[in-house]
Order: structure tokens, then C-alpha cells, then sequence
């Protein structure tokens, strides 16, 4: 009889720890499609998110490292915290000055997705 009891004390203990398991796993992430003005997605461009408009106006404290966009124009940041963030986008001449500097603030343990748009400023 102790046996049985042993036994299904770890039955539920394993069931009641892999119910708790998806709030850790899913985490918060922020996926960013860099487009340039005609729509087309832009590969290999430089994109770094901030928390505070401070550091993004001096480019500093980088909330992760910066990634380069895939071949989708696609870059994801993981294990964000729900808070707007301040993007900096660049490749070559092109950048996202005077628009789509700043994303809303996310919405927890989900994929947001937001398209930023970058042009040559001229």
C-alpha cells in the first residue's frame, strides 16, 4: 500500500510540475520584418532594440546584441520583458530615422510581430 501511494505522489507531482512547465518555456519575443520603401524585404540589416529613449538617442545598453536580418528580413529577440522598446535599424545608406523608431508595448508570452520600414532619407 505504501508503494501505491509513493507511486502516485510522483504520478501527480510529474503532472502538476508539467502543467507550471509552459509558463517557463514561453517567454515574451519580439519578431521585426525590415522592409525597404517598395515593400521588399531587406536582408542583412542591423537591427538593436533599447529599453530607454536615452539610450537609444546615444546607442547604448543594447537590450540584447544587435542581429542581422535573415533572408525573410526577419530578426526575432527572445526573453523580452512586456515594455515598449526603442528600435535602430540600419543597412548601408538605409535606416528607420523619422519613423518606426518605436514599438508598443508587448504583449506578454506571445510573438509580436512589427515591420520596420527603412529608407535612404533622401
Amino acid at each position: 500500500m505504501k508503494s501505491v501511494l509513493i507511486t502516485l505522489t510522483l504520478i501527480f507531482g510529474s503532472f502538476f510540475t508539467t502543467l507550471e512547465q509552459p509558463d517557463q518555456i514561453f517567454n515574451t519575443k519580439l519578431k521585426i520584418t525590415v522592409l525597404n520603401e517598395l515593400g521588399n524585404v531587406v536582408e542583412g540589416a542591423e537591427v538593436t532594440i533599447y529599453r530607454a529613449k536615452a539610450d537609444y538617442n546615444a546607442e547604448r545598453n543594447a537590450v540584447q546584441e544587435a542581429q542581422l536580418s535573415n533572408n525573410k528580413g526577419q530578426v526575432t529577440f527572445k526573453k523580452l520583458d512586456a515594455i515598449p522598446y526603442y528600435v535602430i535599424v540600419r543597412k548601408g545608406d538605409m535606416d528607420n530615422a523619422g519613423g518606426g523608431e518605436i514599438v508598443s508595448k508587448l504583449e506578454k508570452k506571445k510573438l509580436n510581430k512589427v515591420n520596420i520600414v527603412i529608407s535612404d532619407g533622401v
